[in-house]
């Protein structure tokens, strides 16, 4: 990966984080916390969504399907956090 490879990511990331955070709880968690958000989200969505059939393509796909895992994670941590 080139340097502006890394800048994308970390780019959509963040946004997809931003993004999470605005719609779980209605505000982001920080500009780190976002781009881990958004990246371990992209994990998420990359890995479950093509499962049902859901793919999407380019930069805007990426940081919607990134959200999607984002928002899957922030709600699985709520309920984890609920629960104990």
């Amino acid at each position: 990966m080139d340097l502006t490879s890394i800048l994308i990511v970390l780019l959509v990331g963040a946004v997809a984080g931003w993004l999470a955070g605005v719609i779980m709880k209605g505000s982001g968690f920080g500009i780190v916390g976002d781009i881990v958000i958004g990246l371990v989200g992209g994990l998420i969505g990359g890995w479950l969504l093509p499962m049902v059939g859901v793919n999407f393509g380019g930069i805007v796909g990426s940081i919607i399907m990134s959200v999607i895992g984002a928002v899957i994670l922030i709600f699985v941590i709520k309920l984890v956090r609920r629960a104990t």
